[in-house]
């Protein structure tokens, strides 16, 4: 099994409430992504439809139909896994839900967002996700995280004690949090001794008739290598950005420095 991965950042900026253009401007970054040989592309957070949240119910869709089988056909069509939050229908609620779709299998599962951002209304319209999610890939065991889940540590050194080695993180972080988003980032992968890959979107979202919901997004994509070295980020434009990763990194570094073997669970359980 190679350890060498090819990812593509697609950061583009989500249209809220407009999943059609949404969806035409996904299958434009993928397209990209493939010409540009990348074996995963990430898409950022909510990118078929926006905080268009109170409009959730009518946006979502099942994990076996609507988006999440035309984001499959894609998927088979460009050889490439796909990664990126969506809507998703299920029984009477709704999840803000990252789907892992491969071009062999299609929806081999989805990660359902564990913290939901109140400052955003998450809470208001979404129900929140009840596990962790690992998975089987090409390149090893890899994780997902959606977000606001980033100030959340438990949940990535979870992901770390069960060995992934990569954690990937859709994103739609706004201005004026920028700096924590990157400190965050680094945090969780040196901590955790892991890649950790986050696609954020860009661009400003209009006001919602109450006036709340004006979010500027900051974009500054990035790929973080397991010394909390950044391997590349972007600015705030749009555009698919694609980069090689070796995991045998995490393998090297945590053989060299074995910081998961000394912790002490039993003193911090709670």
């Amino acid at each position: 099994m190679t350890q060498k991965i090819r990812v593509s950042l697609a950061q583009f900026d989500v249209k809220k409430g407009n999943p059609r253009a949404n969806w035409e401007r996904a299958q434009a970054v993928i397209a990209e992504a493939h010409q540009q040989k990348a074996q995963v592309v990430v898409l950022p957070e909510l990118w078929d439809s926006g905080y268009a949240l109170d409009k959730a119910k009518d946006f979502s869709s099942n994990l076996s139909g609507g988006l999440f089988s035309q984001v499959a056909a894609l998927a088979k069509q460009y050889n490439i896994f796909i990664l990126g939050s969506m809507l998703e229908k299920r029984g009477l609620g709704v999840s803000n839900s990252a789907a892992i779709i491969s071009p062999n299998r299609g929806v081999m599962g989805a990660y359902r967002k564990l913290h939901l951002f109140p400052l955003m209304d998450e809470d208001r319209w979404l129900t929140p996700g009840e596990a962790a999610l690992t998975f089987e890939m090409p390149w090893g065991l890899s994780a997902v995280a959606i977000c606001y889940d980033l100030r959340y540590p438990e949940l990535f050194r979870r992901y770390a004690v069960e060995g992934a080695k990569i954690v990937f993180v859709p994103s739609q972080w706004p201005h004026p949090r920028l700096e924590h988003f990157r400190a965050l980032l680094r945090a969780r992968a040196i901590e955790n001794q892991m890649f950790v890959v986050a696609t954020n979107r860009v661009g400003v979202d209009e006001a919602n008739i109450d006036g709340r919901g004006a979010n500027e997004y900051c974009g500054h994509s990035s790929v973080i290598d397991p010394w909390g070295n950044t391997v590349i980020e972007l600015g705030e434009g749009e555009g698919v950005y694609t980069v090689e990763i070796d995991l045998s990194l995490v393998d090297t570094l945590r053989r060299q420095m074995p910081v998961l073997d000394g912790r002490r669970p039993e003193h911090y359980n709670f």
